[in-house]
């Protein structure tokens, strides 16, 4: 198809667009058929009913599976802004009249649910009781993926790891998190009662392939990584394999190591502490639903509730 001029948008267009959205993200028409809550012919026909409009293929369809085209992937990235603006109008508009409804994605860091010192279920609790008719989305991503989603629109408020700070992102500092080095009962350290730390360096390592406080410290102590994992759950597997050491937040570790399935080995070097914050866009200015999901996390986290 050609590509031809797009006129004024609709709120029909503005539905075709949120239809596919939700088929890009989802991976497919019949996995994005549960999430909208309509069949799979009706998703085909707003697809094609998009394409028509828009004058391109956005995505392809068959045996091979599916996949967008350059295209699609343009559109999709033009969407997320889109509906992200659509959004923060909404939300503008019902600051105006004193009311919190809408919606807000919040996308964590992996497994900071047993974290005793993070408090974001506490402050779920608080804001459902600030914003009851809000309806709240909660996703778990890789640092970059999340860096990403909230300069893109797509996420309004990420809880990180403060590995390093992102241009256009405001953080506010929440918890802190410790992280050791561990091997698994089948590992060679296992039944070692000292390990140097030249030993630690010598033996095979799994570590997350991403840019992290992970990453961050295996480059720094010159660690080598033989094996790599893009979570925490990843890099536990790998550990109980016996065949690498890895790191893990202690809380997470916990589990493990009172089970007899994990110890923590050279813990005078091969540790650090992790600070997680807030992570949010100050421009343009975040929304009353999003200051008060920012408070709540502050109160959660007893921290000094100010104006962002």
């Amino acid at each position: 198809m050609a590509i031809k001029t797009l006129g004024q948008l609709s709120d029909i267009d503005l539905r075709l667009l949120r239809v596919f959205r939700v088929v890009a993200e989802s991976g497919g028409v019949s996995a994005a058929e549960v999430e909208l809550n309509i069949g799979r012919s009706t998703i085909s026909r707003h697809l094609k009913d998009l394409e028509i409009r828009l004058g391109v293929v956005l995505c392809r369809r068959g045996r091979s599976g599916f996949s967008l085209t350059e295209e699609g992937q343009t559109i999709y990235k033009a969407s997320l802004r889109l509906l992200a603006a659509m959004d923060e109008f909404r939300g503008e508009v019902n600051d105006v009249h004193q009311q919190m409804t809408g919606n807000i994605s919040i996308v964590l860091f992996d497994k900071t649910v047993t974290n005793p010192l993070a408090a974001i279920s506490k402050a779920l609790r608080l804001f459902e009781q600030a914003a009851p008719k809000v309806e709240l989305e909660v996703f778990v991503e890789p640092l970059n993926e999340i860096e990403r989603g909230i300069l893109d629109g797509r996420f309004q408020v990420g809880v990180v790891p403060l590995q390093r700070t992102a241009s256009g992102i405001h953080y506010d500092s929440l918890f802190k998190e410790q992280v050791y080095l561990y091997c698994s009962r089948q590992h060679d350290f296992w039944d070692k009662d000292t390990v140097t730390d030249a030993q630690i360096l010598a033996a095979k390592y799994a570590g997350l392939g991403y840019m992290s406080p992970n990453m961050q410290i295996g480059q720094q102590l010159s660690m080598q990584r033989a094996a790599t994992g893009y979570d925490q759950e990843a890099i536990a597997t790998l550990i109980l394999s016996g065949c690498y050491l890895g790191y893990l937040p202690d809380h997470y570790a916990k589990q493990f190591v009172e089970q007899g399935m994990m110890k923590s080995v050279g813990e005078a070097t091969f540790q650090y502490l992790c600070e997680f914050s807030a992570a949010y866009r100050l421009s343009p200015k975040p929304s009353r639903v999003v200051d008060t999901f920012i408070q709540c996390l502050r109160q959660a986290h007893d921290l000094r509730a100010v104006p962002s």
